[in-house]
């Protein structure tokens, strides 16, 4: 004896008993699923673009594709998207390069080695001291990192108030600590990026570059933090504004929509 279940169009009553906006969210998803599956979408896009179609038919349709065409204004273009994945990417190498100066223990750079010289009559003596070229190249990452974060944020495809608020801190930090950066030859530029003078870096006391860059409370614990806040606020602007792609597709984020994209 066989049984015949009859075929539904329409699967949302498989939900009807969850209860609750859950039921209701999923029965509505799967209600306009069932609707492009089975013609009426297309049906109804032929309606309105048919002069005899009632104006109610075609006023309701118009409401409609507004609606897509704000949501699809909403995500982000490819130039924000770029902009702002420089970034991230900006202030990735810029947390790197801070965290290199703020190591402690045995990683640090600034742990006294033995330097070897020679006097002007060739006699060698050997004494602790920095190793003065491995921190300077540690510090000149570090302020080409700061500049290309600057300059990303800078770009005219970065409109966040929160990642510029941030920004904008990161500076005042540097502003704050401006004289003690210009003893170490670090100038700040009119346009709030950075310059390493080689000469008066490695002629400057590196103890005082220790305390500039190493420690919790240092500048450079500063600025490793908003490196961090910087790239959080950066991508949660690339995350949030994708719900529709620039093609009125569902953005891969959300999986639930992808079945929908086959059909625009």
């Amino acid at each position: 004896m066989s049984i015949n279940i009859p075929m539904k169009n329409d699967y949302s009553f498989l939900f009807s008993g969850l209860g609750g906006n859950k039921g209701s969210s999923l029965s509505s998803l799967l209600a306009d699923y069932a609707s492009i599956k089975n013609g009426t979408y297309g049906k109804l896009m032929k309606a309105y673009f048919n002069e005899n179609s009632s104006e109610s038919v075609k006023e309701a349709t118009k409401d409609a594709l507004s609606e897509r065409k704000n949501r699809n204004a909403s995500s982000l273009s490819k130039a924000e998207t770029k902009a702002y994945t420089a970034v991230q990417e900006a202030t990735d190498d810029l947390k790197e390069s801070a965290d290199a100066l703020l190591k402690t223990g045995t990683k640090s750079l600034f742990n006294k080695k033995d330097i070897t010289t020679k006097d002007e009559n060739g006699v060698e003596s050997t004494t602790k001291g920095y190793d003065t070229n491995a921190i300077y190249n540690a510090v000149n990452s570090f302020v080409q990192d700061y500049n290309s974060v600057v300059k990303a944020a800078a770009s005219g495809d970065v409109d966040n108030n929160s990642l510029t608020n941030r920004v904008n801190h990161m500076q005042n930090t540097t502003a704050i600590n401006s004289k003690a950066l210009a003893e170490v030859g670090i100038t700040v530029n009119k346009d709030k990026t950075l310059s390493l003078d080689k000469d008066t870096f490695q002629k400057a006391d590196m103890g005082k570059v220790q305390n500039l860059f190493n420690g919790t409370g240092s500048y450079g614990y500063s600025v490793s933090s908003s490196a961090s806040m910087i790239n959080h606020t950066a991508d949660y602007a690339l995350s949030k504004a994708n719900t529709y792609t620039g093609a009125g597709s569902y953005h891969n984020a959300f999986n639930a929509g992808n079945m929908f994209n086959s059909y625009f």
